[in-house]
């Protein structure tokens, strides 16, 4: 079977658009609400959007935390979009503290209500922003970006951000009005990306192709 998927659905997220995207992108594609059996899983997609708090709820009730965590310690390829990315993590402030997946050190807060300049800005931040490289050493050759050059706009929707305990494990990072958010996370196998791929465009359907050849 050529580039088997598996997409969890936990109530949470725009299931359709991130399918189809996989689909396209020429994966074979399943859904599942449970991961009875890690060691059948080829590549797993945590999507999501909402709150922290709420998806976090959703995967214990469905008793999924310690399947992807076991499935992250295969070495095999994991993906986490917006929600799904900050899940990733190890806590999150919003509404209160949360414990995440613990795929990642690091803690979700709250993007900066104002611009470097003091002056206020709109939040969430909605729309194409470019990817930039963080200040940190390293590339992104041999990752989901690859095919990527430095400023490819993507699409974002999204309040609070990841900040990663371990620069290294910034992939990279967008600026909104001079503030650096963490835009997409790597450890080893497993990514993070804090914009919607399959809402990208071009750039978007690149990063899919890219984590189906891990």
């Amino acid at each position: 079977m050529s580039n088997p998927v598996t997409i969890i659905d936990y109530g949470i997220g725009n299931m359709l658009s991130v399918v189809r995207a996989f689909e396209y992108c020429g994966a074979y594609v399943t859904v599942s609400e449970s991961l009875d059996s890690v060691n059948e899983v080829e590549r797993l997609v945590l999507p999501g959007v909402g709150a922290f708090a709420n998806g976090m709820a959703e995967l214990s009730a469905r008793n999924l935390v310690e399947p992807i965590q076991a499935f992250a310690a295969t070495g095999k390829p994991f993906l986490g979009i917006c929600l799904g990315m900050q899940m990733m993590l190890d806590t999150s402030e919003e509404f209160g503290q949360s414990t995440g997946l613990g795929l990642i050190p690091g803690q979700v807060v709250a993007i900066p209500s104002y611009g470097i300049d003091g002056i206020p800005h709109k939040i969430p931040h909605i729309g194409w922003n470019e990817l930039l490289r963080p200040v940190h050493p390293g590339d992104w050759k041999g990752s989901i970006l690859t095919q990527l050059s430095y400023g490819t706009p993507v699409y974002f929707v999204h309040s609070f951000m990841a900040v990663p305990e371990n620069g290294d494990h910034r992939l990279a990072d967008c600026h909104y009005d001079g503030q650096a958010i963490c835009a997409a996370i790597r450890r080893d196998n497993i990514y993070g990306c804090q914009f919607h791929p399959e809402k990208s465009g071009e750039a978007g359907l690149a990063i899919v192709r890219e984590f189906l050849r891990l």
